[in-house]
Parts: C-alpha cells; sequence; structure tokens
C-alpha cells in the first residue's frame, strides 16, 4: 500500500510505502488484509511474533491495575522480573531502562565507575569494527562509525576502534589506559557477523588478566535469538556487563543492563536513574517474555528451526552465485549479495516477505522465534524467486 500524505514526523527513517494495521504471528496485515510474512520482527524486536496471547492477557491485566509509579516507590514485579534474570544469567543487579542505547549507556558509565571507585587511572574502551550500539552520543562515540556520527561532533573521548574477530590487533590495542571491551557477539547493523568464539573466549581470559571489564551488547541477539537465552553461552564465558532490550519485550519498549556485584560497585543512590524503566507495564509483559522465551523446550526448538533455516540458505548459496554468503547465528541470518542489498530487499518485500538491510551488502532475516518450518519454507521459496528474478 502506498501511502502519500505530508508528515509531520521528522523525516529521519527516509520514505515510506508500507503500512500496516494489525499483526498475528509471524504475519502483518495492511488495510486490504493482504498478508506480509514478518521476517524484520520490528529489528529483531517482536521475539513472540505480534499480540502473543499471553503477552496481550498480561498486559491488559497490569493495565486495569497500575501503569506508573517512581523508582522512589518499590515495583513488586520489578524485583521478580530482575531476580529471574540474574537467575538465567551471570548476573548480581539488574538496571530497567527503556531501549537498548539506554542500556549501553549505563554499561558505559559502570565501566567508568568501577574503574573510577578503584582508583586504576583507566578510562579508555575498546571496541570494535562494524559495531552498532545506539544513536546517543556515548554509543556513537563508542562504534567511531561515520554513517551514524557525521554532524554530530564532536564525540567523546576514550574510546579506541579495532578490527572485529583480530587477536593480534586487540592484544596491540590494550595498554594501562584500557578499563573496558564492548563487543556483540553478533553484529547486527554491521551485516550479522558472529563473533569467533576462540576470540571471545580470549576476550574473557585478557580481561581477567588484565582488570579489564567485558561488556557484551546482546540487545539484538540476546533474548533466544541465537538458539540459547543469551548468545555469550555459546562460547562458555560470562561477561561482567550485558546490554539487552529488543526482544525482552517482544514489542514492549524495555530494556536492561546486566551486571556483576564486582562491576557495578559505584552505582549506589543517585548515580544513575531512569523516569519510565522498570515501570509495572513493561515488567508485566517482561516478566513473561522470560518465562516463555527461558523454557529449554522453547529455546531447544528455536535451535532446531535455526539450524533448519541456514541448511536451507545454505542450499540456495549453493545455487544462486548473487549470493556470496550466508552468515550469522540462530534466527539472525543474513545473506550478502553481490547486487544491491536495498534492491534485494525491496523486492523480497513485493513478494510479501519482510526484511532489513544492513551494513556489507546484507539483508538481515529475523523472523519471531515461534516461527514455524512452513513459514521458513515460505520465505525460501520467495527468496529463491527473487534470486531467479534478479
Amino acid at each position: 500500500m502506498n501511502i502519500k500524505r505530508k508528515s509531520f514526523v521528522m523525516p529521519t527513517y527516509g520514505v515510506k510505502s508500507l503500512e500496516f494495521v494489525k499483526g498475528r504471528g509471524c504475519y502483518l496485515y495492511n488495510s486490504k488484509n493482504e498478508k506480509y510474512l514478518d521476517f524484520s520482527s520490528g529489528i529483531a524486536v517482536n521475539s513472540l511474533g505480534h499480540c502473543h496471547p499471553r503477552l496481550v492477557k498480561e498486559l491488559n491485566k497490569q493495565a486495569k491495575m497500575l501503569w506508573h509509579v517512581s523508582n522512589l516507590y518499590i515495583i513488586k514485579k520489578q524485583e521478580e522480573f530482575a531476580k529471574l534474570l540474574c537467575e538465567k544469567s551471570f548476573a548480581d543487579k539488574v538496571f530497567f531502562t527503556n531501549s537498548g542505547t539506554e542500556s549501553i549507556e549505563c554499561g558505559i558509565k559502570i565501566i567508568r565507575s568501577f574503574h573510577s571507585h578503584h582508583k586504576t587511572g583507566k578510562s579508555e574502551i575498546i571496541s570494535f569494527d562494524g559495531a552498532f550500539h545506539g544513536r546517543t552520543f556515548g554509543a556513537l562515540s563508542a562504534q567511531k562509525n561515520k554513517k551514524y556520527s557525521n554532524g554530530f561532533g564532536p564525540l567523546l573521548k576514550g574510546f579506541k576502534k579495532i578490527e572485529f574477530n583480530n587477536i593480534e590487533k586487540l592484544s596491540a590495542a590494550i595498554n594501562k589506559k584500557t578499563a573496558g571491551i564492548i563487543i556483540e557477539p553478533i553484529q547486527g547493523e554491521g551485516g550479522i557477523r558472529p563473533a569467533d568464539l576462540k576470540f571471545l573466549k580470549f576476550l574473557r581470559k585478557i580481561c581477567n588478566k588484565k582488570n579489564i571489564l567485558l561488556f557484551f551488547d546482546e540487545v539484538q541477539c540476546g533474548f533466544g535469538r541465537s538458539g540459547k537465552l543469551f548468545s555469550y553461552e555459546w562460547a562458555d564465558i560470562k561477561p561482567d556487563i550485558m546490554a539487552v532490550a529488543k526482544g525482552i519485550g517482544s514489542g514492549f519498549p524495555l530494556g536492561a543492563c546486566l551486571s556483576s556485584n564486582k562491576a557495578c560497585v559505584s552505582m549506589t543512590k543517585g548515580s544513575h536513574g531512569s523516569t519510565y524503566g522498570g515501570n509495572p507495564l513493561a515488567m508485566s509483559v517482561g516478566l513473561e517474555v522470560l518465562k516463555i522465551i527461558s523454557d529449554n523446550k522453547f529455546l531447544n526448538k528455536v535451535d532446531k528451526l535455526s539450524r533448519y533455516f541456514w541448511k536451507k540458505l545454505k542450499e540456495l548459496e549453493e545455487k544462486f552465485d548473487n549470493i556470496d554468503e550466508v552468515r550469522g547465528a540462530g534466527l539472525l541470518l543474513g545473506i550478502k549479495t553481490h547486487s544491491s542489498n536495498i534492491e534485494f530487499s525491496e523486492k523480497l518485500k513485493k513478494q510479501k516477505l519482510l526484511n532489513v538491510p544492513a551494513a556489507d551488502n546484507t539483508i538481515r532475516l529475523a523472523p519471531p522465534l515461534i516461527v514455524s518450518y512452513k513459514d521458513i519454507d515460505k520465505s525460501i521459496s520467495i527468496i529463491k524467486s527473487v534470486l531467479k528474478e534478479i
């Protein structure tokens, strides 16, 4: 459906051509009731699809009781949610936010405050090529990507960017000022590039040795997206800090910064805050999402589905020259093409398969974690049709 009208919204998302009026499971519908297979999931947000009945029930129940109170008061579901998050992860403490970039800002403050508390003299944070950590000044400064930061300078000091997955360059970059390392276990915006598990293990080892805090950005690749609850589990290591959002609320605005007790030693009264973070509505949804996704049977199914999807995409890679590489992990997969990824993306949308372009000439496929084999087969059929057309 083409939409042509004057808009009073800042045009930061460019020209839009599609509008949806309802969603169910893995599908979105326009005003003509045309059905689109949603393998974008609101950019890896709708982890349980659209309008999941258990989430709708919990939200409606909470909405009739209490929407918002200040964090100056006890919020019972916030305490329950934080406890369950800690039990299901490495963490000892949680700070609730409204978005991924807010979770990143919290993590950066934890790193700086930790070294200030211990008077180590360290303040520099290392990040990696292709990283995307958000659009606040802290995030822009960490990722040092001109695509997002041009016109907003000067950026904050104290960040160093190096090559992704390169142990030698990382070793050379670390010095007596290195306070923390921030990394996405699977880069999303950067082209769906997974970190090598050996590289992640090395990060943990060098951070332990040099008194450096390891900060994982799992905003996009966390909450079951990789086939485990958190992507760091594949490397059999634990970070000191982790930012999560997107899939944590399956569409409800919600994020969190998780930390060990050791790392957040300076996050005391007045050191950080959020007006809406941890509000009762968000907590009721997030707690239910975690209960569903953290179930072992659910995660095992996600893992099996993702391996099936991967196999089908690799078969297309072997058959079609236009596919340069299939990459990613779990249900966060990418197709790097020889032709324009924007053209490829638009042709898929015209055949009613929603996707999201990413860097490195890649299209991103991030279906809801409740996707079926039938849905995957349908997506493969559409991708195959477009590849033949191109």
